[in-house]
């Protein structure tokens, strides 16, 4: 009966944490372990029962993980895919997620952080800065192919 009280317990304190910010499932699984919930099966049945309620969605998180590391941190497609399949989202999920991200909103981020990188770095050469712009934006997650069409955009004007 005592087990059955936690439970209940820390599904009631779940339930308040998620309806304040969107958790994934794995985020959600950590932190019921962190508040004593050790028994697998009951973390299991808390976010179930999470599910079932809509205090946990995947594919709203993986939407609202998307636009906040876009549009806040400025990470590209391959960043943002990698740090959701690190917290175990599901792929689709993650697909859908990404969808949120227009291309053309894509592109001008991307040259936006190729700008600004470009005015803060110092190169002796052409060719060192490009290879800084370069590091930059696949270091922010940007796919290689549109990192090296846009630098060399960059240098066309």
């Amino acid at each position: 009966m005592a087990e059955n009280k936690q439970r209940d317990e820390l599904l009631q304190r779940a339930m308040r944490a998620c309806s304040e910010r969107e958790y994934c499932i794995s985020d959600v699984s950590a932190l019921l372990h962190r508040w004593g919930a050790d028994s697998e099966e009951m973390r299991a049945w808390i976010i179930e029962r999470l599910t079932e309620e809509k205090f946990i969605d995947e594919q709203r998180y993986s939407r609202a993980f998307v636009l906040d590391h876009f549009r806040h941190s400025h990470w590209g497609r391959v960043k943002i895919t990698m740090a959701l399949k690190q917290k175990r989202v599901d792929p689709a999920a993650i697909a859908s997620g990404m969808e949120a991200i227009g291309e053309e909103e894509y592109m001008e981020l991307l040259r936006k952080v190729l700008n600004d990188q470009r005015r803060k770095i110092k190169a002796r050469s052409r060719t060192e800065l490009k290879g800084k712009l370069l590091r930059h934006a696949l270091g922010k997650g940007f796919e290689s192919h549109l990192v090296y069409d846009a630098i060399n955009a960059l240098f066309r004007d």
